[in-house]
């Protein structure tokens, strides 16, 4: 019997040996086991699934808080405080006249339309260009065309300036309503800043000729109760300006000082 049960085990091995397979292990698990059947686990993936940790190769959840959530509000947080120091940054790079004609703090500067550099643009050719033709035929039969020559360069030269002047004159235009006062800034290259009280304004009115009817832009002009200067806005939308003069209005009324 002992003869027979080695000669058993000795062809066993000899046919895993001619299969090309190792032999398995004594007690352990079959390297591969049929559908459904129960197969015993190591006792490393035992102890992880006790533990509740998860298994190798499953996604870790975020730890303290640390996951992707965290990891994107930390992202929008730094985000946040690059604006607010890029923000904080141009406050500070202002230039001292550009803080000096800056805006009331909480608000900011309302532009005049683009349109108004096209409507300068206009009256600049309907000044110069017959002033050219006619001035320049006089001049021309006067004292020939040496100063006829001088004088269309002078026009030509001044109109090529004050086209090219409109559109900055255009930008530096531009009204504020604050709390209790009015604010206006102009000029390119002598800069103003008017400051007007609401309760100093007797008369409003809106204003528009012909071409600037045709451009749909108009002219607001207030009147104050202490000098007899008065602040004209150009350039603004024939909407805006019957909105804008309306607010002037009921502002001035709110604030009147009685004098």
């Amino acid at each position: 019997m002992e003869f027979a049960a080695s000669d058993a085990k000795s062809q066993q091995s000899d046919g895993n040996a001619g299969s090309g397979e190792a032999p398995e292990p004594d007690g352990g698990a079959p390297r591969f086991a049929a559908p459904g059947a129960d197969v015993p686990l190591p006792p490393e993936a035992e102890a992880t699934l006790t533990d509740g940790s998860p298994s190798p190769g499953a996604s870790s959840p975020s730890v303290n808080g640390t996951g992707p959530t965290r990891a994107a509000e930390d992202e929008a947080a730094s985000a946040g405080s690059q604006a607010a120091g890029a923000a904080s940054a141009s406050a500070t790079a202002l230039s001292p006249v550009e803080a000096a004609f800056a805006a009331p703090g909480g608000t900011s500067w309302t532009r005049v339309a683009p349109v108004l550099a096209w409507y300068r643009r206009l009256l600049l050719l309907a000044v110069l260009l017959p002033g050219a033709v006619l001035g320049g035929a006089a001049i021309w039969a006067w004292s020939g065309w040496g100063w006829t020559i001088v004088w269309l360069a002078l026009c030509v030269l001044g109109i090529a300036l004050g086209w090219a002047a409109a559109e900055p004159a255009r930008r530096s235009w531009g009204y504020a309503e604050g709390r209790t006062d009015f604010y206006l800034t102009y000029g390119v290259v002598v800069r103003q800043l008017v400051v007007v009280p609401y309760g100093r304004m007797q008369v409003v009115d809106v204003t528009s000729n012909l071409l600037e009817q045709a451009l749909g832009i108009a002219t607001l002009q207030v009147r104050t109760a202490a000098t007899t200067a008065v602040t004209r806005i150009p350039g603004i939308p024939l909407a805006d300006a019957v909105e804008l003069r309306d607010r002037l209005t009921a502002r001035s009324e709110t604030f009147s000082t009685g004098l």
